[in-house]
């Protein structure tokens, strides 16, 4: 089983725990820099009024992974294993790893809060983004779709509110990383789909181009792609994500696929734990033992202004 199993979104960023399904935290800021002088001695007349922090909340929400096993299953001799129901409990660890890793990364819905016959939904990253957006053509993105209060909400994807996809470009990258230094973000990561790595390989401010060969040495090693992209406000690390969702696009006649690139500042965003990865024994109902590994969790971006988003780019050639 090759299947990919890396999840370099949700195991690069924090780590929080939440004790509600509605999960708060903070954000502040700091008055606009001043170059004013004031009297030798002055007395103040008036006070100026202290700001209020902002107060940001997101849902919970619960992935699962079930499965069953019949007891003949379990008991006969099997290939390469002794246990069926433990294999199988490996394999739904991973599958739910994977699917936390896609929900948090690529959510670009807001958050649901629920009810009877609802899921809750958190709001994953895409969802919250709204300071340091780029987008191709003229179209604006709408990230997050909508906030209600201090929360993500609405059903709005942010892909299917631009023009055709155009190229992902260096210009875009550098104006998104610009934005975000301006509003005091020192994003780490540029987190792409497969294809966009690729182009990303193609720019021009990557950390080294060159090896230097020793001809004495082993075989030399070639260097065709960019770990690193060096950019005026600071250095990022380029990261691929097999999980990067492209969606059709209807509004442009269904045939134009919209990807993205994300600049993340992975000391801003956390992954809170209601509820940690469990498995559950659940209760018999016939010659078969069932199983469900679970977790409840929702995301937590500190502050939206410290990543970037570029949106509405080719997922393709």
């Amino acid at each position: 089983d090759i299947s990919p199993t890396q999840t370099p979104f949700i195991s690069n960023i924090g780590t929080r725990s939440a004790e509600q399904t509605l999960f708060e935290w903070q954000t502040d800021s700091l008055a606009a820099a001043s170059a004013d002088a004031v009297v030798e001695g002055q007395d103040l007349g008036t006070w100026t009024a202290v700001s209020p922090t902002a107060r940001m909340a997101n849902h919970c929400q619960i992935n699962m992974v079930d499965f069953i096993i019949s007891g003949t299953e379990q008991r006969v001799e099997k290939a390469g294993r002794s246990s069926e129901v433990a294999y199988q409990a490996a394999k739904a660890a991973k599958e739910l790893k994977r699917n936390v890793e896609k929900a948090a990364l690529l959510n670009g819905v807001g958050a649901v809060v629920g009810g009877t016959a609802i899921a809750r939904v958190t709001a994953g990253f895409p969802g919250w983004l709204k300071t340091n957006v780029s987008a191709n053509g003229t179209a604006t993105p709408v990230v997050p779709p909508s906030y209600t209060g201090s929360t993500p909400t609405g059903a709005a994807e942010v892909w299917k509110t631009f023009d055709a996809p155009e190229a992902f470009t260096e210009a875009m990258l550098k104006t998104t990383m610009q934005s975000c230094y301006e509003n005091g973000g020192e994003p780490t990561m540029l987190m792409v789909s497969p294809y966009n790595k690729t182009v990303v390989s193609g720019f021009t401010g990557l950390a080294s181009t060159r090896y230097n060969v020793d001809t004495d040495a082993s075989p030399t090693t070639i260097i065709g792609a960019a770990d690193i992209y060096v950019s005026d406000f600071g250095n990022l690390s380029v990261v691929p994500n097999r999980f990067f969702t492209t969606v059709i696009d209807a509004s442009v006649g269904g045939t134009a696929y919209n990807d993205w690139a994300f600049l993340i500042d992975t000391d801003e965003v956390k992954l809170a734990t209601l509820r940690p990865y469990q498995m559950k024994d659940l209760a018999s109902t016939g010659d078969a033992d069932k199983r469900m590994m679970l977790v409840e969790w929702g995301l937590q971006v500190n502050n939206e202004a410290a990543h970037g988003c570029i949106a509405g780019i080719k997922a393709a050639a």
